[in-house]
Protein backbone atom coordinates (compact mmCIF):
# COMPACT_ATOMS: atom_id res chain seq x y z
CA UNK A 1 0.00 0.00 0.00
CA UNK A 2 2.76 2.43 -0.97
CA UNK A 3 2.16 5.90 -2.37
CA UNK A 4 4.40 7.77 -4.78
CA UNK A 5 3.56 11.30 -3.71
CA UNK A 6 5.54 13.00 -6.49
CA UNK A 7 6.14 11.84 -10.05
CA UNK A 8 5.90 13.33 -13.54
CA UNK A 9 3.99 10.86 -15.68
CA UNK A 10 3.48 13.43 -18.45
CA UNK A 11 7.23 13.98 -18.81
CA UNK A 12 8.67 13.70 -22.32
CA UNK A 13 10.90 10.98 -20.87
CA UNK A 14 7.76 8.86 -20.51
CA UNK A 15 6.19 8.47 -23.97
CA UNK A 16 2.41 8.43 -23.61
CA UNK A 17 2.27 4.87 -24.89
CA UNK A 18 4.36 3.71 -21.93
CA UNK A 19 2.33 5.26 -19.14
CA UNK A 20 -0.08 2.34 -18.75
CA UNK A 21 2.86 -0.04 -18.35
CA UNK A 22 4.51 2.28 -15.80
CA UNK A 23 1.33 2.40 -13.73
CA UNK A 24 0.89 -1.36 -14.01
CA UNK A 25 4.47 -2.05 -12.83
CA UNK A 26 3.93 0.27 -9.90
CA UNK A 27 0.75 -1.51 -8.86
CA UNK A 28 2.45 -4.88 -9.15
CA UNK A 29 5.09 -3.55 -6.78
CA UNK A 30 2.51 -2.46 -4.20
CA UNK A 31 2.27 1.21 -5.19
CA UNK A 32 -1.46 1.82 -5.11
CA UNK A 33 -1.51 5.62 -5.33
CA UNK A 34 0.48 8.05 -7.47
CA UNK A 35 0.45 11.84 -7.66
CA UNK A 36 1.65 13.22 -10.99
CA UNK A 37 2.56 16.89 -11.16
CA UNK A 38 2.29 19.47 -13.89
CA UNK A 39 5.19 21.88 -14.31
CA UNK A 40 3.80 24.23 -16.97
CA UNK A 41 0.59 25.00 -18.82
CA UNK A 42 1.56 22.72 -21.71
CA UNK A 43 1.55 19.56 -19.61
CA UNK A 44 -1.54 20.46 -17.60
CA UNK A 45 -3.95 18.64 -19.91
CA UNK A 46 -1.74 15.54 -20.34
CA UNK A 47 -1.56 15.13 -16.56
CA UNK A 48 -5.32 15.48 -16.24
CA UNK A 49 -5.81 12.88 -18.97
CA UNK A 50 -3.44 10.44 -17.27
CA UNK A 51 -5.31 10.87 -13.99
CA UNK A 52 -8.61 10.24 -15.78
CA UNK A 53 -7.31 7.07 -17.42
CA UNK A 54 -5.76 5.42 -14.37
CA UNK A 55 -7.60 4.88 -11.07
CA UNK A 56 -5.30 5.64 -8.17
CA UNK A 57 -3.54 8.42 -10.07
CA UNK A 58 -4.29 12.06 -9.21
CA UNK A 59 -2.52 15.22 -10.27
CA UNK A 60 -1.33 18.58 -9.01
CA UNK A 61 -1.40 21.69 -11.16
CA UNK A 62 1.14 24.50 -11.12
CA UNK A 63 4.15 26.17 -12.68
CA UNK A 64 7.65 24.92 -11.88
CA UNK A 65 10.08 27.71 -10.96
CA UNK A 66 12.24 26.88 -13.98
CA UNK A 67 9.23 27.58 -16.22
CA UNK A 68 8.07 30.89 -14.80
CA UNK A 69 9.60 32.84 -17.69
CA UNK A 70 7.19 31.06 -20.07
CA UNK A 71 4.15 31.66 -17.86
CA UNK A 72 1.80 34.44 -19.03
CA UNK A 73 0.74 37.13 -16.61
CA UNK A 74 -2.69 35.51 -16.27
CA UNK A 75 -1.33 32.04 -15.56
CA UNK A 76 -3.09 31.79 -12.20
CA UNK A 77 -6.39 32.65 -13.90
CA UNK A 78 -5.70 29.85 -16.39
CA UNK A 79 -5.16 27.36 -13.57
CA UNK A 80 -8.23 28.44 -11.60
CA UNK A 81 -10.92 26.66 -13.71
CA UNK A 82 -9.36 23.30 -12.80
CA UNK A 83 -9.51 23.71 -9.02
CA UNK A 84 -12.79 21.85 -8.59
CA UNK A 85 -11.77 18.98 -10.88
CA UNK A 86 -11.78 15.81 -8.73
CA UNK A 87 -8.62 14.68 -10.52
CA UNK A 88 -6.74 17.62 -9.01
CA UNK A 89 -5.46 16.92 -5.50
CA UNK A 90 -3.02 19.78 -4.91
CA UNK A 91 -1.24 22.85 -6.24
CA UNK A 92 2.29 22.60 -7.64
CA UNK A 93 4.91 21.90 -8.43
CA UNK A 94 5.91 25.44 -7.63
CA UNK A 95 8.78 26.92 -5.64
CA UNK A 96 12.17 28.56 -6.01
CA UNK A 97 15.09 27.32 -8.08
CA UNK A 98 18.32 29.26 -7.62
CA UNK A 99 20.41 26.49 -9.16
CA UNK A 100 19.66 26.99 -12.84
CA UNK A 101 20.84 30.24 -14.41
CA UNK A 102 18.39 32.88 -15.57
CA UNK A 103 17.13 32.21 -19.12
CA UNK A 104 17.99 34.40 -22.05
CA UNK A 105 16.42 37.83 -21.73
CA UNK A 106 16.28 37.70 -17.92
CA UNK A 107 18.78 38.71 -15.27
CA UNK A 108 19.08 36.59 -12.14
CA UNK A 109 17.46 39.18 -9.89
CA UNK A 110 14.38 39.48 -12.09
CA UNK A 111 14.10 35.73 -12.65
CA UNK A 112 14.19 34.99 -8.93
CA UNK A 113 11.70 37.74 -8.17
CA UNK A 114 9.27 36.26 -10.72
CA UNK A 115 9.64 32.88 -9.02
CA UNK A 116 8.88 34.37 -5.61
CA UNK A 117 5.91 36.26 -7.02
CA UNK A 118 4.42 33.10 -8.51
CA UNK A 119 5.10 31.01 -5.41
CA UNK A 120 3.13 33.55 -3.40
CA UNK A 121 0.35 33.47 -6.00
CA UNK A 122 0.24 29.66 -5.90
CA UNK A 123 -0.30 29.84 -2.14
CA UNK A 124 -3.24 32.16 -2.76
CA UNK A 125 -4.66 29.74 -5.31
CA UNK A 126 -4.27 26.81 -2.91
CA UNK A 127 -6.08 28.71 -0.17
CA UNK A 128 -8.89 29.55 -2.59
CA UNK A 129 -9.24 25.88 -3.56
CA UNK A 130 -8.87 24.41 -0.09
CA UNK A 131 -5.90 22.39 -1.35
CA UNK A 132 -2.29 22.06 -0.22
CA UNK A 133 0.95 22.99 -1.98
CA UNK A 134 4.05 21.20 -3.30
CA UNK A 135 7.29 23.21 -3.10
CA UNK A 136 10.56 22.74 -4.98
CA UNK A 137 13.76 24.41 -3.78
CA UNK A 138 17.25 24.07 -5.19
CA UNK A 139 20.49 26.04 -4.82
CA UNK A 140 23.98 26.00 -6.29
CA UNK A 141 25.28 26.25 -2.73
CA UNK A 142 23.78 27.15 0.61
CA UNK A 143 20.04 27.18 1.16
CA UNK A 144 18.85 30.63 0.03
CA UNK A 145 15.98 29.21 -2.02
CA UNK A 146 14.80 27.15 0.95
CA UNK A 147 14.93 30.11 3.31
CA UNK A 148 13.09 32.38 0.86
CA UNK A 149 10.42 29.73 0.26
CA UNK A 150 10.07 29.18 4.00
CA UNK A 151 9.59 32.92 4.50
CA UNK A 152 6.79 32.96 1.92
CA UNK A 153 5.25 29.83 3.45
CA UNK A 154 5.26 31.48 6.85
CA UNK A 155 2.88 34.15 5.55
CA UNK A 156 0.38 31.53 4.37
CA UNK A 157 0.79 28.70 6.89
CA UNK A 158 -2.46 29.47 8.68
CA UNK A 159 -4.41 28.64 5.50
CA UNK A 160 -2.31 26.19 3.49
CA UNK A 161 -0.03 23.28 4.31
CA UNK A 162 3.02 22.74 2.15
CA UNK A 163 5.34 19.84 1.48
CA UNK A 164 8.97 20.53 0.63
CA UNK A 165 9.47 17.74 -1.85
CA UNK A 166 12.72 15.88 -2.53
CA UNK A 167 14.02 17.08 0.81
CA UNK A 168 17.83 16.96 0.96
CA UNK A 169 18.62 19.58 3.60
CA UNK A 170 19.57 19.21 7.26
CA UNK A 171 17.47 18.51 10.29
CA UNK A 172 17.09 22.11 11.40
CA UNK A 173 15.47 23.02 8.08
CA UNK A 174 13.20 20.00 8.30
CA UNK A 175 12.13 21.10 11.77
CA UNK A 176 11.43 24.62 10.50
CA UNK A 177 8.97 23.15 7.99
CA UNK A 178 7.36 20.92 10.61
CA UNK A 179 7.00 23.87 12.99
CA UNK A 180 4.80 25.58 10.39
CA UNK A 181 2.61 22.50 10.08
CA UNK A 182 4.22 21.39 6.83
CA UNK A 183 5.68 18.14 5.58
CA UNK A 184 8.85 16.95 3.92
CA UNK A 185 9.15 14.20 1.33
CA UNK A 186 12.06 11.83 0.73
CA UNK A 187 13.03 10.27 -2.58
CA UNK A 188 15.91 8.46 -4.23
CA UNK A 189 18.59 10.72 -2.78
CA UNK A 190 17.99 9.12 0.62
CA UNK A 191 19.39 5.88 -0.81
CA UNK A 192 22.57 7.39 -2.30
CA UNK A 193 25.81 6.23 -0.70
CA UNK A 194 27.06 9.82 -0.42
CA UNK A 195 23.85 11.17 1.14
CA UNK A 196 23.84 9.60 4.56
CA UNK A 197 22.84 12.91 6.12
CA UNK A 198 19.55 12.86 4.19
CA UNK A 199 18.82 9.34 5.40
CA UNK A 200 19.60 10.42 8.95
CA UNK A 201 17.02 13.21 8.70
CA UNK A 202 14.52 10.66 7.39
CA UNK A 203 15.05 8.58 10.53
CA UNK A 204 14.22 11.51 12.80
CA UNK A 205 11.13 13.03 11.20
CA UNK A 206 8.09 11.70 13.07
CA UNK A 207 5.64 9.37 11.37
CA UNK A 208 2.80 11.40 9.91
CA UNK A 209 5.07 14.29 8.93
CA UNK A 210 6.74 12.92 5.80
CA UNK A 211 5.91 11.17 2.56
CA UNK A 212 7.77 9.06 0.01
CA UNK A 213 8.30 9.98 -3.64
CA UNK A 214 10.28 9.08 -6.72
CA UNK A 215 10.30 12.42 -8.59
CA UNK A 216 10.41 10.10 -11.59
CA UNK A 217 11.68 10.13 -14.25
CA UNK A 218 14.48 11.75 -12.20
CA UNK A 219 16.65 10.70 -9.25
CA UNK A 220 16.43 6.93 -9.46
CA UNK A 221 17.41 5.29 -6.17
CA UNK A 222 20.51 3.17 -5.61
CA UNK A 223 21.26 0.68 -7.20
CA UNK A 224 19.46 2.19 -10.21
CA UNK A 225 21.11 5.60 -9.96
CA UNK A 226 21.57 7.18 -13.39
CA UNK A 227 18.70 5.22 -14.93
CA UNK A 228 15.29 6.59 -15.81
CA UNK A 229 13.25 6.47 -12.63
CA UNK A 230 9.63 5.32 -12.35
CA UNK A 231 6.93 5.06 -9.65
CA UNK A 232 7.53 1.35 -8.98
CA UNK A 233 10.88 2.27 -7.44
CA UNK A 234 9.28 4.00 -4.49
CA UNK A 235 9.44 0.46 -3.06
CA UNK A 236 13.25 0.61 -3.15
CA UNK A 237 13.20 3.94 -1.31
CA UNK A 238 10.74 2.56 1.24
CA UNK A 239 12.95 -0.43 1.98
CA UNK A 240 16.00 1.74 2.67
CA UNK A 241 14.20 4.28 4.85
CA UNK A 242 12.24 1.61 6.74
CA UNK A 243 15.46 -0.24 7.53
CA UNK A 244 17.13 2.94 8.78
CA UNK A 245 14.10 3.79 10.95
CA UNK A 246 13.83 0.29 12.40
CA UNK A 247 10.38 -0.19 10.90
CA UNK A 248 8.96 -2.80 8.60
CA UNK A 249 8.18 -1.72 5.05
CA UNK A 250 4.52 -2.41 5.83
CA UNK A 251 4.60 -0.02 8.78
CA UNK A 252 6.33 2.69 6.77
CA UNK A 253 3.96 2.20 3.84
CA UNK A 254 0.92 2.47 6.12
CA UNK A 255 1.84 5.74 7.79
CA UNK A 256 3.33 7.47 4.73
CA UNK A 257 0.27 6.55 2.67
CA UNK A 258 -2.06 7.86 5.36
CA UNK A 259 -0.01 11.06 5.46
CA UNK A 260 -0.42 11.41 1.69
CA UNK A 261 -4.17 10.79 1.93
CA UNK A 262 -4.50 13.44 4.63
CA UNK A 263 -2.35 15.96 2.74
CA UNK A 264 -3.75 15.55 -0.75
CA UNK A 265 -7.31 14.87 0.45
CA UNK A 266 -8.62 13.70 -2.93
CA UNK A 267 -6.50 10.56 -3.36
CA UNK A 268 -8.42 8.08 -1.20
Amino acid sequence: MLTDSHCHLASHKFPRGEVAALVSRAREGGVTRMVTLATCLDDLQPNLEIAAAHPGVKCCIGIHPCDVHHAPQDVIDQLRPHLADPRVCGIGETGLDYFHPAPEGWDETGFRERQRELLDAHFGLAAEAGLNLVIHTRDRSGDASFQDALSIYRRHAAEVRAVFHCFISHGENAQAVLDLGGLVSFGGVATFKNAGDVLEVATKVPAGRFMLETDSPYLAPHPHRGERNEPARVAVIAERIASARGESVEQLAAHTTQTAIDFFRRIE
